[in-house]
């Protein structure tokens, strides 16, 4: 019994960690391919931990980290239109994508950076899109394919 959990951990885990290599290996593929387009965002990385690792948590649901990922990117790129890149703002920044991701019931916990990434890399609106909206859009399909063809886990849990 206790071999075949140890086996059963491992093949889990080692299949979580093929998931997130082949996903993150797409998406940087694509930004090589299409030259001057960024697919990935340190926070993706983050997003594998749960998506492959978790795909029963509602943190890993396709709601979470797409509605997750583009509420706390509009945030912290509204904040720093209003009020710049100070140390409060970032404070500010993060504290409301944390409250929103609560309140809206779409929290995923790398979204939270998203501020963050905004801010200390001076991005723009056209960041929302390329590479959030289109690189978690990427992410949850791969965990759709991923899941349903390699690991046999049950994802999504639920859509909305």
């Amino acid at each position: 019994m206790y071999n075949r959990l140890i086996t059963s951990r491992h093949s889990v885990s080692l299949l979580a960690g093929l998931g997130a290599m082949l996903c993150i290996t797409a998406l940087s593929s694509l930004g090589s391919a299409i030259q001057s387009t960024i697919w990935l965002i340190p926070p993706f990385g983050a997003t594998m931990v749960i998506l492959f690792g978790l795909p029963e948590s509602p943190l890993a649901q396709p709601r979470n980290i797409i509605v997750g990922h583009l509420l706390t990117t509009a945030i912290g790129l509204s904040v720093a239109a209003l009020a710049g890149v100070t140390p409060w703002s970032m404070g500010l920044a993060v504290g409301l994508a944390v409250s929103s991701m609560l309140l809206t019931n779409t929290t995923h916990p790398p979204a939270g950076a998203n501020p963050l990434v905004v801010m200390l890399a001076g991005e723009h609106w056209d960041f929302l899109l390329m590479p959030v909206a289109a690189g978690t859009v990427l992410i949850v399909v791969f965990g759709v394919l991923y899941h349903r063809l390699i690991s046999g886990q049950r994802y999504p849990k639920r859509w909305l």
